[in-house]
């Protein structure tokens, strides 16, 4: 489990983590949704042990993310791009794998299978630099996971990816999970919070908004659902608290429906109603 409580951290006049708590369970998928500084990365970086905190503490089982044995146990995909673009997506790999303290036999099965993982094994020995970014990303990620770590920080990792790489790694997060993995997967992507995370942490202006699972988050702060009926006597709009009520004691004295739509609130609608202002300003 990770532990976080009342994280801060200043940069001069600017408050970057204001008194941050949460906790994340083990084998969870934990998504921090934000703008863009909005605070994920100095989060993400003083929960990995890459900053210092100003104040509060983040524990990993117990451990402080700067001793050695956290560090083991962690893997970073980081928002830029980390690989040396004249090497191989192999010689990647295996300069990674000798950071660790991992046997000849181990190194070569964990790079094989970090390759077949990110659906690069065909790819191996070609150039990064002749890589798309979407592949580029996939490899970033394969290189976290070498050592087989429990904790998985990955932050805006599909930032720049195409469509098909962007569904590889959703499958590679689920892979990842059902492997008991805990990971924390920062995004300003509210559909990808939503389909692939267990509970999440909105924050804005370095505070933590609201934390909860989606359903909980759009019950509490999504408001209304938004219904419509085409019918004999035209087009009726309104909003509804009780879907299931209001429709039905709306097409009660209609005898003729074209057609009724329905606009669910989303992640979006949560984090409007939070700050009043839309998530990618």
């Amino acid at each position: 489990m990770i532990i976080v409580k009342g994280l801060q951290k200043r940069y001069g006049s600017i408050q970057a983590v204001d008194h941050v708590s949460l906790e994340i369970p083990t084998g969870h998928i934990f998504g921090l949704l934000g703008p863009n500084g909005a605070g994920k990365s100095t989060s993400i970086s003083i929960m990995t042990g890459l900053i210092d905190a100003d104040g509060g503490s983040v524990e990993l089982d117990g451990l402080e993310p700067k001793s050695m044995k956290a560090r083991y146990n962690i893997g970073l995909v980081p928002q830029s791009i980390a690989l040396y673009e004249e090497l191989t997506a192999l010689d990647n790999l295996a300069f990674f794998a000798s950071l660790y303290s991992l046997t000849p036999d181990v190194k070569s099965s964990r790079i094989d299978w970090a390759l077949q993982f990110v659906g690069l094994q065909d790819r191996a020995n070609d150039r990064v630099s002749e890589f798309s970014g979407g592949m580029k990303r996939r490899l970033n990620l394969a290189a976290s996971l070498l050592h087989d770590p429990d904790y998985i920080f990955m932050d805006e990792p599909t930032a720049g990816v195409d469509p098909q790489s962007r569904n590889k790694l959703f499958d590679n997060v689920m892979e990842l999970k059902e492997l008991g993995k805990t990971i924390i997967y920062t995004t300003h992507y509210m559909e990808e919070a939503q389909k692939l995370c267990d509970r999440v942490g909105i924050i804005d202006h370095g505070k933590l908004l609201a934390l909860g699972t989606v359903n909980e988050l759009l019950h509490q702060y999504g408001g209304d659902t938004k219904l419509s009926i085409s019918s004999e006597k035209g087009v009726k709009s309104f909003s509804s608290a009780n879907v299931s009520e209001d429709l039905t004691n709306a097409l009660r004295d209609i005898d003729k429906v074209y057609d009724i739509s329905m606009n669910r609130p989303d992640l979006e609608a949560v984090f409007l109603n939070l700050t009043g202002r839309q998530l990618r300003d």
